[in-house]
């Protein structure tokens, strides 16, 4: 399970309440793996992909909206891990999903754990202390 927590907080409301809603759709991933009542998971993969990406889109947008109005000095490095992560969605071939259900899921939540722990906790929190 996937829940946000006080120490994923960065102090700054917005960027806080998006990171929330990053964590929901990492959980719905999760569950989505967990429910063998679902043989047949490609559209809920297809889904949470496609939410992925345009919800982490937009959190960027604000994100680095945030960054620029308050002079943030590692904004560079920001829009670079953000594009990272945006590649990262770009590059799962949807037409390879039906065969390999399981093993992208996992991967989406392997990349998922380590982005929102390491980015949120390594670099995002940093924009809080400004």
């Amino acid at each position: 399970m996937y829940q946000f927590k006080d120490e994923f907080k960065t102090g700054i409301e917005l960027i806080d309440l998006e990171h929330q809603k990053l964590f929901e759709i990492a959980d719905k991933a999760y569950m989505t793996l967990m429910d063998d009542f679902i043989p047949d998971k490609f559209d809920y993969i297809v889904e949470i992909l496609n939410e992925l990406k345009e919800y982490a889109a937009t959190h960027f947008q604000h994100e680095e909206e945030y960054m620029m109005e308050i002079r943030y000095k590692k904004l560079f490095s920001q829009k670079t891990s953000h594009n990272d992560f945006i590649e990262k969605m770009n590059e799962y071939d949807l037409s390879n999903v039906d065969e390999n259900q399981k093993q992208i899921i996992l991967d989406v939540l392997d990349f998922l754990n380590d982005w929102l722990v390491q980015h949120i906790m390594g670099s995002d929190k940093l924009i809080g202390m400004e």
